[in-house]
């Protein structure tokens, strides 16, 4: 098993939320230690700006990336997961030992094109073992051009992530075993990082267009919504597709639009309610367009529906504040609290940006919070049918504790 090699006199401290650069003469100890630990059958690595290395088993596509690096404790889902356009600008490393052994299918996706730049895993990827494979993991990274390494410690890693926050990093996967770590680490330390990135512009469609597929079901897969009584514009600062399948499932026709699509032109295509999708990247650098398109927007009656960065570029609106979290929330058994009924449900989350509880406006409400963190996970408009939440209430993967969500925003558009 690959350990990590490096000296502790760098740290990013998770909970004072700093960030301290390591010297030189750490990076170049570091980059020392790990040439002189690197296996003979080691062929990839991911190296962190610090020059923090670690060696394993490259697998799917050869090449480099260079990415924020952070964590997910999901046992189920891996495909989900790495086909979430909110993973934009990510590395992920999957903390479950099995990852790969259930293989891929074509039904199990998130977006057409995988976001995420590359994955870390503790094990080898074995062959298949599913009734619904149609590709191995590997072949399916390979055509997507994503990149992977197996052999990792995650559990070093992981732990590393949480006490001292999601770090900068460069893999690279190399079948005939010429890596430079030094230069991977200059590349790491020189990625300028999350914040300030707009990467919904990077995810988000080209041009409009309509969604019908429903959710999938055991014996039928997916079907249409063919009878719809409502439309439901969703705006795509990066969709997951099954948020579009559970809205088409409630009897929603779904129109979706390009991120930076003005106001007027959404209103124009009369919605029963707008929804705001999740997205990776910044909220703040997103914002600088998308903010306005909200605000005109709450100026209609019309209802408003946000997940996770849809959540927070409301919270901007309305505004609110938000900032980038040391760790973030990654994982599908996140307790969320609702502050009315006192209900606990276990969530799907993924996002390293949060709305700061205490900027919160006068007339904004806090609906939910994080039992882990105490964090905002969800708000809402007094006096109109606007709300939001941090979380996944679609899940895919995850619990689906909190898909009642959807069904309290179809009520708000029966109303409207």
């Amino acid at each position: 098993m690959a350990q990590a090699t490096s000296t502790p006199s760098n740290r990013r401290i998770a909970r004072k939320g700093a960030v301290v650069s390591a010297s030189s003469k750490t990076i170049k100890a570091n980059i020392n230690r790990a040439l002189k630990t690197r296996a003979p059958d080691d062929n990839a690595a991911l190296v962190l700006a610090d020059g923090t290395t670690f060696w394993g088993r490259g697998f799917g596509a050869a090449g480099q990336t260079v990415a924020e690096v952070c964590f997910n404790t999901s046992i189920t889902g891996y495909q989900e997961i790495l086909t979430d356009p909110s993973y934009a600008g990510q590395i992920i490393t999957f903390t479950f030992p099995h990852i790969g052994n259930v293989g891929t299918n074509a039904e199990d996706i998130e977006t057409t094109t995988p976001a995420a730049r590359a994955m870390i895993v503790r094990a080898d990827i074995t062959e298949p073992s599913s009734w619904r494979s149609s590709q191995p993991l590997q072949a399916w990274l390979a055509k997507n051009k994503m990149p992977g390494i197996s052999g990792i410690d995650t559990r070093a890693l992981a732990a590393r992530i949480r006490d001292c926050g999601a770090p900068n990093g460069a893999l690279q996967y190399a079948p005939k075993g010429k890596i430079d770590i030094e230069a991977l680490a200059r590349k790491a330390a020189n990625w300028p990082g999350l914040e300030g990135m707009d990467l919904a512009k990077e995810v988000t469609c080209k041009k409009s267009y309509s969604w019908t597929e429903t959710a999938w079901d055991l014996e039928a897969g997916y079907a249409k919504q063919t009878k719809p009584k409502h439309h439901v514009v969703a705006i795509d600062f990066g969709a997951k597709h099954n948020i579009l399948r559970c809205l088409a499932t409630l009897g929603c026709k779904v129109t979706v639009v390009p991120a930076n699509t003005p106001a007027k032109k959404i209103l124009a295509l009369k919605p029963d309610g707008i929804f705001l999708s999740n997205g990776p990247g910044d909220p703040a650098a997103t914002g600088t367009y998308a903010v306005p398109i909200i605000q005109d927007i709450l100026k209609s009656s019309v209802p408003v529906f946000g997940i996770c960065l849809g959540h927070q570029l409301l919270a901007r609106a309305l505004g609110a504040t938000t900032t980038k979290m040391a760790i973030g929330h990654r994982g599908a058994n996140h307790p969320v609290q609702d502050l009315k009924t006192k209900r606990v449900e276990i969530t799907s989350q993924n996002h390293g940006f949060k709305v700061d509880l205490e900027s919160l406006p006068k007339g904004v409400e806090a609906t939910h919070i994080s039992l882990f963190d105490q964090s905002l996970e969800g708000l809402k408009v007094r006096g109109k049918p606007v709300f939001s939440v941090q979380y996944h209430p679609e899940a895919s993967p995850g619990p689906e504790d909190s898909r009642h969500l959807f069904d309290r925003f179809v009520k708000l558009m029966g109303k409207n």
